[in-house]
C-alpha cells in the first residue's frame, strides 16, 4: 500500500480565497469599459457638436448678407432742370405797305428804336399821283353837289310857284270864272314840279354820296402815302435789315426778300419749356423759375411761369409752358440756349435712394427692401434722376431698409443678413 504525503496531494481551489481576486478583475474590466465608453461618448459628442457647429455655420453662411441703407426724405420742392430757348417778348418782321423804290434807311442791325421812329423812306410817285387824282375827284364831287343843291333850290321855287297857281285856279274854277280844263293844266304842272323837286333832292343825296366815296378814297390813298415812311411798331432792337437804297419795294409780304427789317422787343423775354408729364399738375402759373447760361457762370436770372398750354403734347407727353424774364439790362440775348430751373412743389412725399438699388425686372421697376429679416421686392414709381441717386414717388417708406446693390437673383421672402452701408459685416 502506497501512502502519499500531504505535500504531494493536488492543491484544491478555495472559493473563499479566489473571490477577492475575481472581484478585482471585474472591477478593472468595468473601469476599463467605463473609460472606453467615456472615450467613445466624448469622441461621438465632440464629433456631433462639431457636425452641428459645421451645420450651423453652413446654414449661417447660406444666408446672404446684403448692404442696406435708409432712404433719404425727398424735398418738398422739386428743382426740375429743363432746356429752354430764349425768345423776344415781341418778334415781328417789317414789310412795306407802299410800292416804290427805297429812298433812304435810318436804322441798321443792333439799333434800338422807339415806337413810331422812322426806319426807312420809300419813293412812290405813282401813289402820289393817285392821291392828286383823288383830290381832284373829290373837288369835282363837291362841285357837282353844289350844282345839285342849286338845282334843288330852283326846283323848290318852281314847285312853290306852281302850288300857288294851282291853288288859285282851283279856287277860280269853283266860282265858275275859269274852265275846268285850264285848272287841270295848272294842277298837272304843280304835280310835275313836285316830282322834279323830289328828283333834285335825290340828285343832291347822290352827290353827297359821291363826296363821301371820294373822301374815303382820298383818305385811303393818303394813309398809304403815309406808309412811304416805314416806322417802328414798338420799342425794340433791329435784328435784320434786308434792304438798301434803290431797292424795288413791293407792297405787302409777298416773299422773304420783301422783308425790310426785323425788330424784336428784348426788355422782357419769353422762355418756352416742355415740362414732363409727371410734373404737369404742379406746374401752375406763378411758380418761381431761374435761368442759367454758360456765358454767365455762377449767375441766375430770375423769372416766373406765367402760362401753360393746358394740354399735353401727344408726341412728347410734355406740357408747354412760358416763363417771362425781365431783361431791362439787355444782357440776355434772344435765341440763346438756357437751362431753366423750375421749383415745382412736390405733389406727394417722396424718398431718394441710390440708383444702384433699382432692379429692372420684366414686370417693372422694383426696389429691394428688408422687412422683418426677409427681403421684399417692392414695385416703385420713379421721379427725378439725380445721377447717383433717384427719386422714388411711391412704394418705399422713409423707415425702410433699402438693399443698396441687390443681386439679380434676389427674390421676395428670402432670409437675409443686413449690414448698414459703410459698415463692416459682423462675422
Amino acid at each position: 500500500m502506497i501512502h502519499t504525503s500531504r505535500s504531494d496531494q493536488p492543491t484544491r481551489s478555495r472559493p473563499d480565497a479566489d473571490r477577492p481576486a475575481s472581484w478585482k478583475l471585474w472591477l478593472v474590466v468595468l473601469i476599463l469599459a467605463a473609460a472606453a465608453a467615456a472615450v467613445i461618448y466624448l469622441g461621438v459628442d465632440a464629433r456631433t457638436k462639431a457636425a452641428a457647429a459645421v451645420r450651423q455655420e453652413t446654414m449661417e453662411l447660406a444666408i446672404p448678407t446684403v448692404e442696406v441703407a435708409h432712404p433719404k426724405r425727398g424735398s418738398m420742392e422739386n428743382e426740375v432742370v429743363i432746356p429752354g430757348n430764349i425768345q423776344p417778348f415781341i418778334d415781328s418782321p417789317i414789310y412795306a405797305r407802299a410800292s416804290g423804290y427805297l429812298k433812304a434807311w435810318h436804322a441798321d442791325i443792333g439799333a434800338h428804336v422807339k415806337t413810331g421812329q422812322a426806319l426807312a423812306e420809300i419813293e412812290a410817285p405813282e401813289l402820289d399821283h393817285q392821291v392828286e387824282q383823288a383830290k381832284a375827284a373829290l373837288d369835282q364831287a363837291r362841285a357837282a353837289l353844289d350844282q345839285a343843291q342849286a338845282s334843288l333850290q330852283q326846283g323848290r321855287a318852281n314847285e312853290e310857284l306852281a302850288r300857288v297857281n294851282a291853288a288859285r285856279w282851283n279856287n277860280l274854277v269853283g266860282k265858275g270864272v275859269v274852265s275846268k280844263q285850264d285848272n287841270d293844266q295848272y294842277q298837272a304842272q304843280y304835280q310835275a314840279l313836285t316830282a322834279n323837286r323830289q328828283a333834285l333832292e335825290k340828285a343832291v343825296t347822290a352827290a353827297q354820296s359821291n363826296i363821301a366815296s371820294s373822301t374815303a378814297n382820298l383818305a385811303r390813298l393818303q394813309e398809304l402815302q403815309g406808309y412811304e415812311v416805314v416806322r417802328a411798331p414798338f420799342d425794340g432792337v433791329i435784328t435784320i435789315r434786308n434792304t438798301d437804297i434803290g431797292a424795288l419795294i413791293n407792297a405787302g409780304n409777298g416773299g422773304p426778300t420783301q422783308e425790310l427789317f426785323h425788330i424784336a422787343s428784348t426788355a422782357k423775354l419769353r422762355v418756352y419749356v416742355n415740362i414732363p408729364e409727371i410734373y404737369s399738375q404742379a406746374a401752375v402759373p406763378g411758380i418761381a423759375a431761374a435761368l442759367t447760361l454758360t456765358e454767365f457762370p455762377g449767375r441766375k436770372f430770375q423769372g416766373n411761369l406765367v402760362r401753360t398750354s393746358a394740354a399735353m403734347d401727344a408726341g412728347t407727353r410734355t406740357l408747354l409752358a412760358e416763363i417771362d424774364v425781365d431783361n431791362a439790362s439787355g444782357e440776355l440775348k434772344p435765341g440763346s440756349y438756357a437751362e431753366v430751373h423750375l421749383l415745382i412743389p412736390a405733389g406727394v412725399p417722396s424718398v431718394i435712394v441710390p440708383v444702384g438699388a433699382i432692379l429692372f425686372r420684366s414686370e417693372g421697376l422694383r426696389v429691394g427692401v428688408v422687412r422683418e429679416g426677409k427681403s421684399q421686392l417692392i414695385p416703385v414709381v420713379l421721379g427725378k434722376d439725380y445721377g447717383t441717386e433717384v427719386e422714388v414717388l411711391s412704394g418705399v417708406q422713409p423707415d425702410d431698409l433699402v438693399i443698396v446693390n441687390p443681386a439679380d437673383s434676389l427674390v421676395s421672402g428670402a432670409t437675409v443678413r443686413t449690414v448698414l452701408q459703410g459698415q463692416a459685416a459682423t462675422p
